[in-house]
């Protein structure tokens, strides 16, 4: 994408991470913690810039993949003994803050320890993890992702159907920005 994809404007105004991190205030989260790399300054800029009351925490080596950034997070986390934790990838920047509530209320009725947004059988994000798995996404390998924890409770979790396009449209190349946004973006 030629820039950290969380820093990419939304039209009509705010970034990736600002819109998304929005999304999961408004949707229940009582906090939202972004796991940054190398653009962690410019990041700092954009919270301080839009009022964002997000934390942020240095992944030093993103090239581990996603689920180091959710090691990262979970590290930060853990003295705060979370009851569940919701994920969210910050290429995922319109899912409605409808669907956040929705899969937190899915836990709240279920308690399954992984609950997700679902759409005719597609699975899409944020996913709630029950603090009953956090330590095996902590233990999980990093190249399996969190997706082996997923799996393994495939029997267990929770699926709340949502009509949300946001929660499945994710944006990783300036194909899937132009074909979502109708326009382009310039690389710095």
């Amino acid at each position: 994408m030629g820039r950290d994809k969380g820093l990419l404007p939304v039209p009509g105004g705010g970034t990736f991470l600002s819109r998304l991190a929005r999304s999961l205030l408004e949707g229940g989260c009582t906090e939202v913690v972004a796991v940054v790399g190398a653009a962690e300054p410019a990041f700092r800029s954009t919270v301080e810039r839009d009022h964002l009351p997000v934390r942020l925490i240095r992944n030093p080596d993103p090239s581990r993949g996603q689920l180091s950034s959710l090691h990262q997070a979970l590290d930060d986390l853990a003295p705060r003994a979370p009851h569940a934790i919701v994920m969210a990838p910050v290429d995922l920047p319109l899912v409605a803050p409808e669907t956040v509530r929705a899969v937190i209320d899915g836990w709240n009725r279920s308690g399954a320890p992984v609950v997700r947004p679902s759409k005719r059988g597609r699975h899409g994000h944020p996913v709630l993890f029950d603090a009953r798995v956090l330590s095996e996404l902590r233990a999980a390998d990093l190249s399996a992702g969190a997706r082996a924890v997923v799996r393994a409770h495939a029997a267990d979790s929770f699926d709340v159907e949502v009509d949300d396009a946001g929660a499945f449209e994710d944006i990783d190349t300036p194909e899937d920005y132009r074909r979502i946004f109708g326009i382009g973006f310039s690389a710095p």
